[in-house]
């Protein structure tokens, strides 16, 4: 099924429109601007489970752009016609090379879909919704970069979206934006897995904004800071055949966090809740969430495990996101993002928290993080917002604005 969220406003006199998409392993959510306008004129997001399915004989384009294009353009009452340009941007989960991806475990297909940015500039087809065409520029970055380009644009103060974890992030943050030469900006989400990425500012040429650049830091080292973690990393070692070392992303995602409790299953079987552990054993995928659900349960009320579980990966978070602001010294935002991040934010907020604890855990150099601005993103929109800002900045490039 497609859920779809449809602006009343004019374009029948418009023909340039920008396509954003954020394109995960579970849904696809595309959405339809007028440039310069972040307000979607169209939206829709599509349940990869029920549209791509059988996928072998069709491509990923047929199945959802076009008919997000068709049904844009029919609701719209706008002929399709050469006089229409679209500009494009879709952030998809995997890694990219030349403008293009191939993402493997979407929805219920075996093997991999091809999206190829170039490919669909280029196409003059006659096919059954005939607006390939239409796309003029079609831009391909990984989805986490997406989130890095949806930070240029959100509202640190509006707590809807976005909550201060340190007393001066907000005043921090405000002297970076109008400082002559902005400081770096540094993004760390936990999710399905563990996304990084970075961005700069030139400079140069300040007036251009943020570049985001992408990083595999998710996959840097897991580091154990209690008996209890090191048992854990053997553990992990051993699980997936790694003799020396294994990822943080092991412990920090959603994954991770089902990782972390089949471990302390064994370890303290008697603390072990029957019916938790079947729910556990029984989700699939969606293992860390049944975990996630225990732990914010009234105290009292949830799994004990699950919440040891939750502790120890806020605690490796809050250290990797610590290290990253380290690495990156963001003056202009260190950034939490992903969906773990909001749906499990008493373990990440609060001083005396494991996730606040690791994060300023850093011996002698610990300081250099009193002038980071760090935040909890909460915003869930905030990828196919940054697949938006990375169109429009390749209209603005194709029409020298």
């Amino acid at each position: 099924m497609a859920t779809t969220t449809t602006a009343k406003t004019d374009i029948n006199n418009a023909n340039i429109f920008i396509l954003a998409g954020d394109i995960g392993g579970t849904n696809s959510r595309l959405s339809i601007h007028h440039p310069n306008v972040p307000q979607a004129i169209y939206t829709q997001n599509y349940l990869n489970s029920d549209h791509l399915i059988n996928l072998d004989h069709d491509t990923f384009e047929n199945r959802i752009i076009g008919p997000f294009l068709q049904d844009f353009f029919s609701s719209s009452s706008i002929r399709i016609s050469s006089d229409i340009i679209i500009i494009a941007c879709l952030a998809v989960a995997g890694p990219v090379r030349n403008n293009r991806v191939e993402v493997t475990n979407v929805g219920n297909m075996k093997g991999c879909i091809v999206l190829d940015g170039n490919n669909l500039e280029q196409q003059n087809d006659d096919s059954d919704f005939g607006i390939f065409r239409c796309i003029k520029a079609c831009v391909i970055i990984n989805d986490f970069v997406g989130q890095g380009y949806g930070l240029c644009d959100l509202d640190v103060e509006n707590e809807n979206k976005c909550i201060p974890l340190t007393p001066k992030s907000i005043e921090l943050f405000r002297v970076n934006q109008v400082s002559s030469t902005p400081g770096p900006i540094a993004c760390v989400g936990a999710g399905t897995g563990l996304g990084e990425c970075y961005l700069t500012c030139s400079s140069l040429r300040p007036r251009d904004g943020y570049e985001c650049n992408a990083s595999e830091g998710g996959h840097a080292d897991y580091v154990p800071h209690s008996n209890l973690e090191r048992e854990l990393l053997d553990n992990l070692r051993e699980k997936f055949d790694e003799p020396n070392r294994v990822s943080v992303e092991r412990v920090v995602s959603g994954r991770g966090l089902a990782n972390v409790y089949e471990f302390l299953a064994k370890k303290f079987p008697d603390k072990v809740d029957s019916k938790v552990d079947e729910d556990f054993h029984n989700a699939g995928d969606m293992k860390g969430r049944v975990v996630g659900v225990q732990a914010n349960m009234e105290e009292g009320q949830g799994c004990q495990l699950c919440s040891m579980a939750l502790d120890i990966f806020a605690s490796a978070y809050g250290s990797e996101v610590g290290n990253a602001a380290l690495k990156f010294l963001p003056t202009g935002g260190m950034f939490v993002s992903g969906g773990l991040t909001g749906k499990n934010l008493k373990f990440i907020e609060g001083k005396d928290g494991s996730f606040m604890k690791a994060y300023f855990d850093k011996g002698r150099v610990k300081c250099v993080l009193d002038n980071v601005p760090l935040f909890a993103v909460l915003d869930e929109g905030i990828g196919l917002n940054g697949a938006r800002i990375r169109a429009e900045r390749e209209y603005k490039k194709l029409f020298s604005m």
